[in-house]
C-alpha cells in the first residue's frame, strides 16, 4: 500500500463531490494509484518492464473493484494523483476522494478520520495489489470489530493488506518505515494494549516472484532467466 500524492486535484471530470452521507453503518477504505505507465508496481517493472507492470497493476485494480462490490459497506476510493470520473471505480459503487498527506501513514490516517466524522462505527482500509483477497475475507474484517476493537490482515512480506478499526489509534500511522518489512511488527507494537485480532496472512503482489506461477497474469509478460 505504498502510494505517493501531490495532492493534485486537476483530473477530466471536473468537480467532483466531495462529501457523502452514510447508507451503512461500516466504511470500506480503497487506496489506490492513478494507473500510470512508469508509476505503478515499479519493483516489478524492473524485471518486466513498465508496460507488463502497468498491465498487471490495471487487472488487480479491476479486481479489486469487483471484490469491493460484493462488501455490505460504504465504498470509498482515495485516489493517489487525481479523482477520475470515468474510469472502473463505477460511482454507483464507489464514492471518491483524494488522499491527503506526505507519507503513506498520515494520508490512512486522514481518511480514517474524516470518516469517523462522517458517523461510521467500523472503518476499514485495504490496498490493490492482492489476488488472494476477496469479500468474504473483507467481511470477516468487518465482524471481528464486532469482538475487537482492531483487526489487521498480516501480509508475507511484513506489512499489512487490511486494517480496521472502531476507533482512531493516530500512532499506528506514525514512525513507520513504510514499505519495509518492520511495518507489521511495528504496529502490532503500537496495538499491543488494545483488543486486536488477526486475519490470515497473504501475498501481495509487488515483484515478479510473486507473480510467478499466476496463470491470469502471464499474459502480461514475457520474462527469460
Amino acid at each position: 500500500m505504498g502510494i505517493l500524492t501531490n495532492n493534485n486535484t486537476n483530473s477530466d471530470q471536473g468537480q467532483v463531490a466531495d462529501f457523502y452521507f452514510p447508507s451503512f453503518k461500516s466504511a470500506l477504505i480503497i487506496f489506490t494509484r492513478n494507473p500510470e505507465l512508469g508509476k505503478c508496481k515499479t519493483r516489478l517493472a524492473k524485471t518486466i518492464g513498465d508496460e507488463g507492470a502497468l498491465e498487471i497493476y490495471k487487472h488487480l485494480l479491476v479486481h479489486t473493484a469487483e471484490t469491493a462490490k460484493k462488501v455490505a459497506a460504504d465504498r470509498y476510493v482515495f485516489y493517489s494523483e487525481n479523482i477520475q470520473k470515468k474510469d472502473i471505480w463505477d460511482p454507483e459503487f464507489f464514492k471518491k476522494k483524494l488522499q491527503e498527506g506526505s507519507d503513506l501513514g498520515e494520508r490512512m490516517e486522514n481518511a480514517f478520520s474524516e470518516l469517523f466524522q462522517l458517523g461510521y462505527e467500523k472503518v476499514l482500509i485495504i490496498g490493490s495489489d492482492l489476488l488472494d483477497l476477496n469479500a468474504e475475507l473483507i467481511s470477516e474484517g468487518f465482524q471481528k470489530l464486532n469482538q475487537y476493537d482492531y483487526v489487521l490482515g498480516p501480509a508475507e512480506d511484513g506489512g499489512y493488506y487490511l486494517l480496521g478499526m472502531k476507533k482512531l489509534h493516530p500512532n499506528i500511522f506514525r514512525n513507520k518505515e513504510w514499505g519495509t518489512e518492520t511495518v507489521q511488527k511495528d504496529t502490532l507494537n503500537d496495538l499491543q494494549n488494545e483488543q486486536t485480532i488477526l486475519l490470515k496472512i497473504l501475498n501481495d503482489i509487488d515483484t515478479f516472484e510473486d507473480i510467478e506461477g499466476i496463470e491470469s497474469l502471464k499474459k502480461y509478460y514475457t520474462y527469460h532467466d
